[in-house]
C-alpha cells in the first residue's frame, strides 16, 4: 500500500471513529497532495509525498514558535496536534549521529574537496534523509564538513 493510499485509509477510519481533529488534519494533508498533483499533472509518489509531509510539518513548527513567541498557546497546541499527526506518516527520525554518518558518507560518495560541492553532497544526502531529518541542519553539517576538510 503507498504512502498515499494510507492516508486515505486512515481518513475513513478517522471518520468513523468520530476524531474530527484527526480528521482535519489527514484532509490537509490530502489536499496538499491533490493540490500537488493537480499543479503539476502528475501522480505522486512516496517520496514526493515525504516531501510534502516534511515540508507540512516544518511550516507548523515556525508556526509554533511564532504562536509561542505571541503568547497564542491554544493555537500552538492545535499545531502540535497537527504536528503529531503528520509525523505519523514520516518514517523514524534519525539521530545526530547517525546524520553524521550520512553526512561522512555523502562526502566521501561525492569526492567533495571544499565548500564549493556542497550543493554535489547535498544532491547524494536529499533522497537518503528526507521526512527523516532537518534538512537546514543537514546542510549546516555539511557546510562544517566541507569547510574542516
Amino acid at each position: 500500500m503507498s504512502l498515499k493510499q494510507r492516508i486515505t485509509e486512515d481518513m475513513k477510519a478517522a471518520m468513523k471513529a468520530r476524531q474530527p481533529e484527526r480528521l482535519g488534519t489527514i484532509r490537509l494533508v490530502l489536499a496538499a497532495l491533490k493540490q500537488k498533483e493537480v499543479d503539476e499533472r502528475i501522480e505522486l509518489d512516496d517520496a514526493a509525498v515525504l516531501a510534502i509531509l516534511d515540508k507540512m510539518v516544518k511550516q507548523r513548527r515556525d508556526s509554533i514558535t511564532q504562536y509561542e513567541a505571541a503568547g497564542r498557546q491554544e493555537l500552538a497546541a492545535v499545531e502540535h496536534a497537527e504536528v503529531a499527526v503528520i509525523q505519523e506518516y514520516l518514517p523514524q527520525a534519525l539521530t545526530e549521529a547517525e546524520i553524521a554518518h550520512q553526512v561522512a558518507l555523502a562526502v566521501e560518495q561525492s569526492g567533495a574537496a571544499g565548500p564549493q560541492d556542497m550543493a554535489r553532497v547535498m544532491a547524494v544526502l536529499r533522497p537518503v534523509l528526507a521526512g527523516r531529518a532537518d534538512m537546514g541542519r543537514v546542510s549546516g553539517l555539511v557546510k562544517a564538513r566541507l569547510s574542516g576538510a
